[in-house]
């Protein structure tokens, strides 16, 4: 399971990259600001920059990577 204080951390850390969170059904998605991710206890909301929104529960996050390089198999 993801640790949700290191997701915050680097949401709320001072320079921001953009990254994509990799859910166990194969999406990722991309968190290009951060003022387009919620992070909850149990929910985590990501907006894009299109305006559509996707809840998220925590335990579906399996990988965090830098947007624009790809995750590894099994990572």
């Amino acid at each position: 399971m993801l640790n949700l204080e290191n997701l915050r951390a680097r949401v709320r850390g001072g320079g921001f990259k953009p990254f994509k969170l990799h859910l166990s059904d194969g999406r990722e998605l991309p968190v290009n600001h951060p003022e387009l991710i919620i992070i909850l206890r149990n929910l985590v909301v990501v907006a894009t920059d299109e305006g559509v929104s996707f809840s998220i529960d925590p335990l579906r996050i399996v990988a965090i990577s830098e947007a624009g390089i790809p995750v590894a198999a099994g990572a």
